[in-house]
Protein backbone atom coordinates (compact mmCIF):
# COMPACT_ATOMS: atom_id res chain seq x y z
CA UNK A 1 0.00 0.00 0.00
CA UNK A 2 1.37 3.42 -0.98
CA UNK A 3 2.24 5.64 1.97
CA UNK A 4 0.12 8.76 2.32
CA UNK A 5 2.19 11.86 3.04
CA UNK A 6 0.44 14.60 4.98
CA UNK A 7 1.59 18.15 4.26
CA UNK A 8 0.60 21.41 5.92
CA UNK A 9 1.31 24.28 3.51
CA UNK A 10 1.93 27.81 4.80
CA UNK A 11 1.43 30.43 2.09
CA UNK A 12 3.39 33.67 2.14
CA UNK A 13 1.96 37.06 1.24
CA UNK A 14 3.13 36.82 -2.39
CA UNK A 15 0.79 33.86 -2.84
CA UNK A 16 -2.20 36.12 -2.22
CA UNK A 17 -1.08 39.53 -3.49
CA UNK A 18 1.53 40.16 -6.17
CA UNK A 19 4.09 42.87 -5.51
CA UNK A 20 3.50 45.98 -7.58
CA UNK A 21 -0.13 45.17 -8.31
CA UNK A 22 -3.07 47.21 -6.95
CA UNK A 23 -4.35 45.79 -3.64
CA UNK A 24 -7.83 45.12 -5.02
CA UNK A 25 -10.00 42.05 -4.62
CA UNK A 26 -9.76 41.47 -8.37
CA UNK A 27 -5.96 41.45 -8.36
CA UNK A 28 -5.91 39.24 -5.29
CA UNK A 29 -8.16 36.73 -7.02
CA UNK A 30 -5.74 36.62 -9.97
CA UNK A 31 -2.77 36.03 -7.66
CA UNK A 32 -4.65 33.34 -5.76
CA UNK A 33 -5.51 31.68 -9.07
CA UNK A 34 -1.80 31.29 -9.89
CA UNK A 35 -1.15 29.98 -6.39
CA UNK A 36 -3.92 27.41 -6.66
CA UNK A 37 -2.39 26.00 -9.84
CA UNK A 38 0.56 24.98 -7.66
CA UNK A 39 -1.61 23.73 -4.79
CA UNK A 40 -3.68 21.61 -7.17
CA UNK A 41 -0.49 20.18 -8.64
CA UNK A 42 0.66 19.11 -5.18
CA UNK A 43 -2.71 17.55 -4.40
CA UNK A 44 -2.67 15.64 -7.68
CA UNK A 45 0.68 14.11 -6.72
CA UNK A 46 -1.20 12.25 -3.98
CA UNK A 47 -0.26 14.40 -0.99
CA UNK A 48 -2.92 15.06 1.63
CA UNK A 49 -2.77 18.82 2.23
CA UNK A 50 -4.14 21.57 4.43
CA UNK A 51 -3.52 25.24 3.69
CA UNK A 52 -2.62 28.10 6.05
CA UNK A 53 -2.26 31.66 4.72
CA UNK A 54 -1.13 35.06 5.92
CA UNK A 55 -3.29 38.19 6.09
CA UNK A 56 -0.97 41.07 7.04
CA UNK A 57 -1.87 43.54 4.29
CA UNK A 58 -5.51 42.45 4.13
CA UNK A 59 -6.35 42.71 7.83
CA UNK A 60 -4.52 46.04 7.91
CA UNK A 61 -6.71 47.39 5.12
CA UNK A 62 -9.88 46.08 6.75
CA UNK A 63 -8.85 47.82 9.97
CA UNK A 64 -8.06 51.05 8.14
CA UNK A 65 -11.40 51.01 6.33
CA UNK A 66 -13.19 50.41 9.60
CA UNK A 67 -11.36 53.27 11.31
CA UNK A 68 -11.92 55.74 8.47
CA UNK A 69 -15.64 54.93 8.42
CA UNK A 70 -16.06 55.33 12.19
CA UNK A 71 -18.31 58.38 11.80
CA UNK A 72 -20.72 56.34 9.69
CA UNK A 73 -20.57 52.86 11.22
CA UNK A 74 -18.93 51.56 14.42
CA UNK A 75 -15.34 50.34 13.89
CA UNK A 76 -14.76 46.61 14.26
CA UNK A 77 -12.37 45.28 16.93
CA UNK A 78 -9.12 43.73 15.77
CA UNK A 79 -10.16 40.09 16.26
CA UNK A 80 -13.29 40.66 14.17
CA UNK A 81 -11.18 42.19 11.39
CA UNK A 82 -9.02 39.06 11.51
CA UNK A 83 -12.10 36.87 11.13
CA UNK A 84 -13.25 38.95 8.17
CA UNK A 85 -9.88 38.50 6.46
CA UNK A 86 -10.01 34.74 7.03
CA UNK A 87 -13.41 34.62 5.37
CA UNK A 88 -12.66 36.53 2.21
CA UNK A 89 -9.16 35.16 1.60
CA UNK A 90 -10.43 31.64 2.26
CA UNK A 91 -13.28 32.24 -0.16
CA UNK A 92 -10.83 33.22 -2.90
CA UNK A 93 -8.58 30.21 -2.25
CA UNK A 94 -11.37 27.64 -2.09
CA UNK A 95 -13.01 29.01 -5.24
CA UNK A 96 -9.81 29.04 -7.29
CA UNK A 97 -8.45 25.78 -5.91
CA UNK A 98 -11.68 23.95 -6.71
CA UNK A 99 -11.47 25.34 -10.25
CA UNK A 100 -7.91 24.08 -10.69
CA UNK A 101 -8.77 20.65 -9.27
CA UNK A 102 -11.66 20.33 -11.73
CA UNK A 103 -9.29 21.06 -14.62
CA UNK A 104 -7.27 18.05 -13.45
CA UNK A 105 -10.35 15.83 -13.02
CA UNK A 106 -9.76 15.65 -9.27
CA UNK A 107 -13.06 15.70 -7.41
CA UNK A 108 -12.07 16.83 -3.93
CA UNK A 109 -14.01 19.20 -1.67
CA UNK A 110 -12.32 22.41 -0.54
CA UNK A 111 -13.54 24.41 2.44
CA UNK A 112 -12.50 27.22 4.78
CA UNK A 113 -12.76 27.06 8.56
CA UNK A 114 -12.81 30.31 10.51
CA UNK A 115 -10.24 29.34 13.10
CA UNK A 116 -9.60 30.47 16.66
CA UNK A 117 -6.17 29.93 18.20
CA UNK A 118 -5.60 30.10 21.93
CA UNK A 119 -2.79 32.32 23.22
CA UNK A 120 -1.55 33.14 26.72
CA UNK A 121 -2.67 36.61 27.79
CA UNK A 122 0.57 36.83 29.80
CA UNK A 123 2.73 36.11 26.77
CA UNK A 124 5.65 38.61 26.80
CA UNK A 125 4.83 39.48 23.18
CA UNK A 126 2.07 41.74 24.47
CA UNK A 127 4.76 43.96 25.97
CA UNK A 128 6.82 44.00 22.76
CA UNK A 129 4.75 44.29 19.55
CA UNK A 130 6.64 42.96 16.52
CA UNK A 131 4.16 41.69 13.90
CA UNK A 132 3.78 44.04 10.91
CA UNK A 133 0.32 44.62 9.46
CA UNK A 134 -1.12 46.93 6.84
CA UNK A 135 0.64 49.10 4.25
CA UNK A 136 4.17 50.50 4.21
CA UNK A 137 4.80 54.14 5.16
CA UNK A 138 7.68 56.58 5.01
CA UNK A 139 9.39 57.50 8.28
CA UNK A 140 7.56 60.85 8.32
CA UNK A 141 4.17 59.19 7.77
CA UNK A 142 4.91 56.60 10.46
CA UNK A 143 5.85 59.31 12.99
CA UNK A 144 2.59 61.14 12.25
CA UNK A 145 0.54 57.95 12.75
CA UNK A 146 2.26 57.30 16.07
CA UNK A 147 1.46 60.84 17.22
CA UNK A 148 -2.16 60.72 16.04
CA UNK A 149 -3.18 57.17 16.93
CA UNK A 150 -0.59 55.86 19.35
CA UNK A 151 0.30 52.90 17.12
CA UNK A 152 3.70 51.25 17.42
CA UNK A 153 5.49 51.65 14.06
CA UNK A 154 8.69 49.85 13.09
CA UNK A 155 10.92 49.62 10.03
CA UNK A 156 10.31 46.37 8.11
CA UNK A 157 13.30 44.76 6.35
CA UNK A 158 14.35 47.93 4.52
CA UNK A 159 11.00 48.23 2.74
CA UNK A 160 9.45 51.00 4.81
CA UNK A 161 7.62 51.49 8.10
CA UNK A 162 4.56 49.51 9.19
CA UNK A 163 2.30 49.24 12.19
CA UNK A 164 3.27 46.37 14.48
CA UNK A 165 1.06 44.50 16.93
CA UNK A 166 1.75 41.75 19.52
CA UNK A 167 2.54 38.32 18.10
CA UNK A 168 2.01 35.75 20.87
CA UNK A 169 2.83 32.06 20.48
CA UNK A 170 -0.06 29.77 19.47
CA UNK A 171 -0.95 27.30 22.21
CA UNK A 172 -3.98 25.42 20.89
CA UNK A 173 -6.20 25.38 17.81
CA UNK A 174 -9.82 25.46 18.93
CA UNK A 175 -11.25 23.86 15.76
CA UNK A 176 -8.60 21.14 15.48
CA UNK A 177 -11.13 18.31 15.97
CA UNK A 178 -13.09 19.59 12.98
CA UNK A 179 -10.15 19.44 10.62
CA UNK A 180 -9.27 16.02 12.00
CA UNK A 181 -12.66 14.74 10.87
CA UNK A 182 -12.35 16.38 7.45
CA UNK A 183 -8.70 15.69 6.71
CA UNK A 184 -8.89 12.56 4.55
CA UNK A 185 -11.83 13.74 2.45
CA UNK A 186 -11.34 17.51 2.13
CA UNK A 187 -8.69 20.14 1.52
CA UNK A 188 -9.15 22.52 4.43
CA UNK A 189 -8.03 26.16 4.55
CA UNK A 190 -7.64 27.15 8.18
CA UNK A 191 -5.63 29.22 10.66
CA UNK A 192 -5.83 32.08 8.15
CA UNK A 193 -3.57 34.93 9.22
CA UNK A 194 -2.30 32.68 12.00
CA UNK A 195 -5.82 32.24 13.38
CA UNK A 196 -7.97 34.58 15.42
CA UNK A 197 -6.12 35.06 18.73
CA UNK A 198 -8.32 34.17 21.69
CA UNK A 199 -7.73 33.71 25.38
CA UNK A 200 -9.36 30.85 27.22
CA UNK A 201 -11.45 31.28 30.36
CA UNK A 202 -12.89 28.34 32.31
CA UNK A 203 -16.15 30.20 32.86
CA UNK A 204 -16.49 32.39 29.77
CA UNK A 205 -15.00 30.11 27.12
CA UNK A 206 -13.00 31.99 24.46
CA UNK A 207 -12.54 35.72 24.09
CA UNK A 208 -10.82 37.56 21.22
CA UNK A 209 -7.75 39.67 21.88
CA UNK A 210 -5.91 42.27 19.75
CA UNK A 211 -2.88 40.49 18.29
CA UNK A 212 -1.66 38.66 15.21
CA UNK A 213 -0.29 35.13 15.47
CA UNK A 214 2.48 34.41 13.00
CA UNK A 215 0.99 32.19 10.32
CA UNK A 216 4.12 30.01 10.07
CA UNK A 217 3.98 29.24 13.78
CA UNK A 218 0.25 28.54 13.52
CA UNK A 219 0.95 26.21 10.59
CA UNK A 220 3.54 24.43 12.74
CA UNK A 221 0.98 24.01 15.52
CA UNK A 222 -1.52 22.60 13.02
CA UNK A 223 1.07 20.27 11.49
CA UNK A 224 1.87 18.83 14.91
CA UNK A 225 -1.80 18.44 15.82
CA UNK A 226 -2.53 16.64 12.53
CA UNK A 227 0.58 14.44 12.80
CA UNK A 228 1.74 15.71 9.40
CA UNK A 229 4.91 14.44 7.77
CA UNK A 230 5.98 17.73 6.21
CA UNK A 231 5.60 21.41 7.01
CA UNK A 232 5.99 23.23 3.69
CA UNK A 233 6.57 26.98 4.11
CA UNK A 234 6.23 28.90 0.85
CA UNK A 235 7.72 32.36 0.50
CA UNK A 236 9.36 34.62 -2.13
CA UNK A 237 12.79 32.97 -2.21
CA UNK A 238 13.76 29.53 -3.47
CA UNK A 239 16.16 28.81 -0.63
CA UNK A 240 17.00 30.15 2.81
CA UNK A 241 20.22 32.15 2.83
CA UNK A 242 22.74 33.29 5.38
CA UNK A 243 24.41 36.69 4.92
CA UNK A 244 21.33 37.62 2.91
CA UNK A 245 21.82 40.44 0.36
CA UNK A 246 25.54 40.61 1.14
CA UNK A 247 28.46 39.78 -1.18
CA UNK A 248 29.04 36.53 0.75
CA UNK A 249 25.39 35.39 0.65
CA UNK A 250 25.14 31.59 0.85
CA UNK A 251 21.99 29.73 -0.17
CA UNK A 252 21.29 26.62 1.87
CA UNK A 253 19.90 23.39 0.39
CA UNK A 254 19.58 21.70 3.78
CA UNK A 255 20.42 22.41 7.39
CA UNK A 256 20.06 20.56 10.66
CA UNK A 257 18.05 22.01 13.50
CA UNK A 258 21.26 22.65 15.40
CA UNK A 259 22.72 24.58 12.48
CA UNK A 260 19.50 26.57 12.13
CA UNK A 261 19.60 27.49 15.82
CA UNK A 262 23.20 28.66 15.49
CA UNK A 263 22.33 30.83 12.49
CA UNK A 264 19.41 32.33 14.42
CA UNK A 265 21.73 33.15 17.31
CA UNK A 266 24.10 34.85 14.87
CA UNK A 267 21.26 37.06 13.62
CA UNK A 268 21.11 35.83 10.02
CA UNK A 269 17.30 35.93 9.76
CA UNK A 270 15.13 39.06 9.90
CA UNK A 271 12.51 39.03 12.68
CA UNK A 272 9.69 40.21 10.40
CA UNK A 273 10.32 37.76 7.58
CA UNK A 274 12.58 34.67 7.64
CA UNK A 275 13.10 34.26 11.39
CA UNK A 276 9.60 32.92 12.26
CA UNK A 277 9.81 30.54 9.30
CA UNK A 278 13.06 29.07 10.62
CA UNK A 279 11.63 28.93 14.14
CA UNK A 280 8.55 27.07 12.91
CA UNK A 281 10.63 24.71 10.79
CA UNK A 282 12.90 23.80 13.72
CA UNK A 283 9.98 23.32 16.10
CA UNK A 284 8.27 20.94 13.71
CA UNK A 285 11.38 18.96 12.76
CA UNK A 286 12.23 18.48 16.44
CA UNK A 287 8.68 17.54 17.49
CA UNK A 288 8.82 13.91 16.35
CA UNK A 289 11.34 11.64 14.60
CA UNK A 290 10.94 11.60 10.83
CA UNK A 291 9.23 14.95 10.53
CA UNK A 292 10.81 17.55 8.28
CA UNK A 293 10.22 21.11 7.18
CA UNK A 294 10.90 22.68 3.79
CA UNK A 295 11.17 26.38 2.99
CA UNK A 296 11.00 27.40 -0.65
CA UNK A 297 9.22 29.64 -3.14
CA UNK A 298 5.66 29.04 -4.25
CA UNK A 299 6.83 28.26 -7.77
CA UNK A 300 9.33 25.62 -6.63
CA UNK A 301 6.99 23.83 -4.24
CA UNK A 302 6.57 20.60 -6.22
CA UNK A 303 10.31 20.39 -6.93
CA UNK A 304 11.06 20.99 -3.24
CA UNK A 305 8.80 18.11 -2.21
CA UNK A 306 10.83 15.91 -4.57
CA UNK A 307 14.08 17.13 -2.98
CA UNK A 308 15.11 19.13 -6.06
CA UNK A 309 14.81 22.64 -4.62
CA UNK A 310 14.21 24.59 -1.42
CA UNK A 311 15.86 24.33 1.99
CA UNK A 312 15.24 21.16 3.98
CA UNK A 313 15.33 21.48 7.78
CA UNK A 314 15.79 18.18 9.59
CA UNK A 315 16.58 16.96 13.10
Amino acid sequence: MEEIIKVVIALGGNAIQESGKPPTAEEQLKAVGKTCEKLAGISCQGYEIAVVHGNGPQVGRILLASEYAKDITPPMPFDVCGAMSQGYIGYHIQQQLKKELRKRNRDLPVTTIVTQVVVDQNDPAFQNPTKPIGPFYTKEEADAITRDKGYVMKEDSGRGWRRVVPSPMPKKIVEVDTIGRLWKSTIVIMCGGGGIPVIEDDDLGYEGIAAVIDKDLAAERLAEEMDANILLILTEVERVAINFNKPNQENLSEISCEQAKAYMEEGHFAPGSMLPKIQAAVMFAESKPGRKAIITSLYKAEEALRGESGTLIYN
